[in-house]
């Protein structure tokens, strides 16, 4: 399994929510292993608090859209945002 660390913020963003998750969770199975020194442990961490900031941006759009769809006479339609 192997992690890129030098993706940019921007190419996270661009990736989807799902592909963050699972690069997160590659992240989280690594430090848990207990097989990665200090260094590179503190670059994983940063990188994942990054994509949890990304995922939880995501969500909260997402959220947001749902919100947006509304029942209006037995009709959806969904507020342009």
């Amino acid at each position: 399994m192997i992690i890129k660390l030098e993706m940019k913020k921007t190419e996270n963003k661009e990736m989807s929510f799902e592909d963050n998750i699972k690069k997160l969770e590659e992240i989280v199975d690594k430090l848990a292993s207990g097989e990665v020194d200090l260094e590179k442990s503190l670059e994983y961490y940063k990188q994942g608090m990054e994509l949890k900031k990304i995922c939880e941006e995501k969500l909260k759009k997402a959220e947001l859209q749902i919100k947006k769809i509304k029942i209006e006479n037995n009709k959806i339609t969904k507020e342009e945002f």
